[in-house]
């Protein structure tokens, strides 16, 4: 475990921690020391991603939830108060497709399931966890976003929607938190090989994709207490050029 010196000992929040660029994101962290609290639906996924982070000599918290069961959320907040006083990193990941169909085709309980866990869910995440963040000397929270929340694109409806509410929401946060240690940050991973993508696009080729690990050099940086992005998105596509 090649351990960060300013990250070591630090508590994250991951959720859609399971697989993809969630799973990707954890192992970075908890591989510079910092204990990652893990979220995801599928125990059965975290728990072979607990092995993994545990033989890399890193350590986690497995929290099987559902981000639309709200009170949870705030259960968890009240529970992670308890057991550390302060949450450090905040990385909100979980996101849900849906299905790619004409506004007027789409099923209503599919667009509310999908506005409830990319929009919503986020706000309930905010609620809870906005007063451990202030305790931290070096709060970060990340969110993560996509390149059809800015473009408008042919049946991407309630996915599409709901990350340009998010990105809305985002800056808005970061504006009520300037003076706060907290920094609040949007990021677009840009063209990654996960699940939801492969759902997005069945018929490409996710062997040219770029690996949900390469993003994590990203996070560990916006994760530092050196880093002071606030209010920002960052495009990994012209992140990594520079």
């Amino acid at each position: 475990m090649s351990t960060d010196k300013h990250l070591d000992g630090k508590v994250a929040l991951i959720t859609g921690a399971s697989r993809g660029i969630g799973a990707a994101i954890a192992k970075g962290l908890a591989s510079n020391g910092i204990h990652v609290i893990l979220i995801a639906r599928t125990i059965g996924a975290l728990e072979e991603l607990d092995d993994a982070i545990t033989l890399s000599g890193g350590s986690s918290t497995l929290v099987p939830l559902d981000l639309l069961d709200f009170p949870a959320i705030e259960r968890l907040g009240a529970t992670i108060f308890e057991r550390w006083g302060k949450l450090d990193i905040l990385i909100s990941n979980a996101a849900m497709l849906g299905k790619l169909t004409p506004l007027h085709h789409y099923d209503p309980s599919t667009w509310d399931n999908v506005i409830n866990l990319n929009l919503v869910a986020n706000q309930r995440l905010i609620r809870s966890f906005d007063p451990l963040l202030r305790q931290s000397t070096h709060g970060r929270a990340i969110f993560l976003s996509a390149t059809v929340a800015r473009v408008a694109t042919p049946y991407w409806g309630a996915y599409a929607a709901s990350k340009s509410g998010l990105e809305m929401m985002i800056q808005v946060y970061a504006k009520e938190t300037e003076k706060t240690n907290l920094k609040v940050n949007i990021v677009d991973p840009g063209i990654t090989k996960t699940s939801l993508r492969a759902s997005a696009f069945p018929g490409e080729d996710a062997s040219k994709l770029k690996s949900p690990e390469r993003l994590v050099p990203l996070f560990l940086n916006l994760c530092s207490a050196e880093n002071q992005a606030h209010g920002q998105l960052i495009k990994y596509d012209e992140y990594d050029e520079h």
